[in-house]
């Protein structure tokens, strides 16, 4: 997971290089024949080869349990169906959501467009989840797995198109090919099949048009405070990463395909008893429509795919309590993002507005406890309100508010303990039935030193509630804040 953050990091350092004017037979989307390379079939074969291939390891390298497969495990896997699993948070909503990018990407690169990429992954992962493991099918994993992987699969793609160029030759186009794979590993090995990797081109060789889709780009490097069960002096010192990325122009009326317009936001922990990835919110606009207006105001509405994941573990030497955990693993609703003429000449607001259907999302819970499951499972919505405020040249200041419900309707509390002792996989529960209400609070202040170079501050306030049908209800806060430079590309 590691190299994503350094992917990332890489992949926008070599855009400061790529923005010169170059003329339409420079970019491989004008290529006569470049819609007409598509590989359905070689992408079917390609997404059976991922799963042989990461069965092959299981079995046959880590001696997996899960995976000592046989037509008896097959056939009962289908006489079962779909259970809810326990593993753990980091694994079945971040690490399946990213192996669904894999097969979405194999697709995708074989000349698939977003959605004639899209079945393929759910098609793998329906493959893996009855055919590879001889543990019953997830609903969950499923789900993650498939749409969460399309989020992760087109936004990688998208950032492999940001550095690959086929005019170069030498240093410059091994390290471009090899960021190219590390960001979208799938591309990168049917560029390697295709012989596109080592192909020198003088026209149609570009992937990415700067001028056409901009991307900012900003890298952030600070100490985070996390607080111990909302103590201001207990609590986690560590450093940080963060990426923010705004790829496209949401009101831009020529580019109408799915996520020619996203913002991205990552954290990465560099130290301490936190997980290396803390944070990951991703919105992408599916579909939008430029509306009309009066007053000089833009405005944009349109459909949204959202993935979120927030992760974190209990502090050294705390109270034990774990801080927070917060999923929004397969979610899409309507959004609408405006912004306002300037005022004063140089103060810009911006404002987003989102409300989504949460088809499979997460939450700490405080008493379920099954295998590596301490959390929550179910559906339920979502609301989004980011305010943007742009200073000029001195800075910028933004409220993001994000309000979570997760409703828990398949609880374990009916099943008798022995059961769940003798045979834990098939307890197929989402959890402690009951909901959730999952606040998230978000100030981010940054300061400008020079065109480049910003002082960033920002907090983070977390409220969960829970509601327990059989247990006691529990309400839970804390908080963290972060100072950093941050770096604007």
């Amino acid at each position: 997971m590691k190299r994503i953050c350094i992917c990332c990091v890489f992949i926008i350092l070599a855009i400061q290089h790529m923005n010169a004017q170059l003329p339409d037979s420079a970019y491989v989307y004008n290529d006569p024949g470049y819609h007409s390379k598509k590989h359905p079939w070689w992408s079917a074969v390609g997404v059976f080869g991922i799963n042989a291939a990461v069965w092959g390891f299981d079995r046959y390298v880590m001696q997996e349990d899960f995976a000592k497969i046989s037509f008896k495990t097959i056939k009962n896997n289908f006489k079962t169906g779909f259970v809810w699993d326990n593993d753990q948070f980091s694994t079945n909503l971040f690490a399946h959501p990213y192996h669904g990018s894999l097969y979405y990407n194999m697709a995708r690169s074989n000349g698939l467009s977003f959605w004639e990429s899209a079945p393929y992954t759910f098609a793998g992962s329906f493959m893996w989840e009855f055919f590879a493991e001889n543990e019953p099918a997830a609903i969950n994993d499923f789900l993650a797995t498939s749409i969460g992987g399309i989020a992760l699969g087109e936004m990688t793609y998208r950032l492999s198109s940001l550095v690959l160029d086929d005019s170069k030759r030498g240093f410059h186009r091994v390290w471009r090919e090899a960021l190219g794979m590390v960001a979208s590993p799938m591309r990168g090995l049917n560029r390697i099949i295709s012989g596109d990797m080592w192909k020198v081109k003088h026209s149609y060789y570009k992937y990415h048009n700067f001028d056409r889709i901009p991307v900012k780009f900003a890298m952030d490097i600070g100490i985070r405070y996390l607080a111990d069960d909302n103590y201001f002096f207990k609590g986690d010192n560590s450093p940080y990463v963060k990426l923010n990325m705004i790829y496209g122009d949401a009101f831009s009326k020529d580019n109408t395909s799915p996520f020619d317009y996203f913002t991205l936001n990552a954290l990465f922990n560099l130290s301490g008893g936190q997980p290396i990835i803390g944070e990951v919110n991703l919105i992408a606009k599916l579909w939008g429509k430029q509306l009309p207006t009066k007053t000089g105001m833009e405005m944009m509405a349109g459909v949204f795919q959202h993935f979120n994941y927030f992760d974190s573990q209990e502090v050294i030497d705390g109270t034990g309590n774990i801080p927070y955990r917060i999923s929004e693993a397969a979610s899409f609703g309507p959004g609408v993002i405006y912004k306002f003429p300037t005022i004063n000449q140089y103060i810009n607001l911006e404002q987003h507005i989102y409300a989504n259907a949460i088809l499979l999302g997460g939450s700490l819970t405080d008493y379920y406890r099954v295998i590596d499951r301490d959390y929550n499972m179910g559906s339920g919505f979502s609301i989004k309100n980011q305010t943007n405020l742009n200073f000029g040249q001195y800075g910028s200041f933004a409220l993001n508010l994000y309000h979570y419900r997760i409703f828990t309707w398949k609880g374990y509390e009916n099943k008798d303990p022995e059961e769940i002792e003798e045979n834990p996989l098939y307890v197929n529960a989402q959890g402690d039935k009951g909901n959730t209400r999952l606040t998230v609070i978000n100030p981010v202040i940054d300061i400008n030193l020079t065109n480049k170079f910003k002082i960033c501050a920002e907090a983070s306030y977390y409220i969960r509630n829970t509601h327990y049908t059989y247990h006691e209800n529990v309400d839970f806060r804390t908080f963290e804040t972060r100072l950093g430079l941050s770096y604007q590309f």
